[in-house]
């Protein structure tokens, strides 16, 4: 009877700390050329990273003949077996919107890429992603060509999924992977009001009740980018990447006017970009507390735990606007 008891607690405790466990912290690396920073090692082995979602290329169309082309495929200047390797390939919308897409094709040529990059960068992988914002225009392609991708690559397949696909999931439908990553950012629209674009808690509640009801488990990637939106006579004109406040601040060239704005004094030119007189730059941003908020609501709203929260991007530009353990207390949230 003791021995019964014994075994019976020892059961529970096992489920009840399957439960409690954790999250691990995970990365997505967005560049053309793989090459880590000593910030960037620094943060991989303060938080115990073992795996990385990279970006391998993105498939767009030639804009001659509208046939889908990879573009950009990523460069490996560094050796990346330390790491478990799950190869990203973005596919633009527009490719899985073609009336007759050659869906046979594309996923022969698509695995075969990827399959070739393993190969000369001697990677092994036991799971591909696939990004790619499908819409009801486009869904049908794109279902087909999961299915048809799962079956050629023989590997583990997840596929990003968007806060408006998880509550009209019996619209949108589900793909068949094992497993999506929600990705928990870009959610208004770049305008050049006071809102910003890739975070409001207003806008996440509308969809966070849906993820309850959401048949596929999820893990979440969670951003830490920044960007600066440039506008030009109450108009956007366009995205600039690579600056922050701290960096405006310095400029003589640009005047703060309140918490998110900043206004160009004297026409200059920065980083390639040419800015006039009394444009106006809105630095949209993710705080610490954006960070641990997001999180919380997530936790809030889950019925499964994740198993890894994926932060976007991993860059050095990026990392500097944090306090070192900030990753660690995101996932503490959970």
């Amino acid at each position: 009877m003791t021995k019964r008891f014994f075994v019976g607690l020892v059961f529970l405790l096992l489920i009840s700390c399957g439960k409690n466990e954790k999250p691990v912290v995970a990365f997505y690396y967005w560049k053309t050329i793989f090459k880590l920073s000593e910030t960037e090692k620094e943060v991989l082995t303060d938080n115990n990273v073992t795996k990385l979602y990279i970006r391998y290329f993105d498939i767009g169309l030639y804009p001659e003949t509208k046939e889908p082309i990879p573009i950009s495929p990523i460069r490996f200047q560094e050796n990346i077996n330390s790491f478990n390797v799950v190869p990203v390939v973005f596919i633009q919308n527009k490719v899985m919107s073609l009336p007759n897409l050659n869906i046979d094709d594309l996923v022969q040529k698509t695995v075969h890429l990827v399959e070739e990059m393993n190969t000369k960068n001697k990677i092994s992988c036991q799971e591909i992603q696939i990004d790619c914002d499908w819409t009801l225009k486009s869904k049908d392609n794109y279902l087909k060509f999961i299915e048809q991708f799962k079956k050629l690559s023989k590997k583990k397949l997840s596929a990003t999924i968007r806060l408006h696909q998880v509550k009209y999931f019996k619209k949108t439908k589900i793909p068949n992977v094992d497993s999506g990553v929600l990705m928990y950012y870009n959610m208004g629209t770049i305008a050049p009001d006071a809102e910003n674009s890739i975070y409001s808690q207003k806008i996440a509640g509308k969809y966070l009740k849906s993820l309850k009801k959401y048949p596929l488990h999820l893990d979440f990637a969670l951003p830490i980018y920044s960007w600066a939106v440039h506008i030009r006579n109450q108009k956007v004109i366009g995205l600039r990447s690579k600056i922050n406040a701290n960096e405006l601040k310095k400029d003589a060239n640009f005047e703060k006017v309140d918490a998110l704005f900043f206004k160009v004094k004297k026409s200059n030119y920065k980083n390639g970009i040419f800015y006039e007189e009394n444009d106006l730059l809105k630095i949209e941003a993710i705080s610490s507390e954006d960070l641990k908020e997001m999180a919380e609501e997530l936790d809030d709203n889950v019925v499964q735990r994740p198993r890894e929260i994926i932060f976007y991007d991993l860059d050095e530009f990026n990392i500097k606007n944090y306090e070192k353990n900030i990753f660690k207390q995101v996932i503490s949230c959970f």
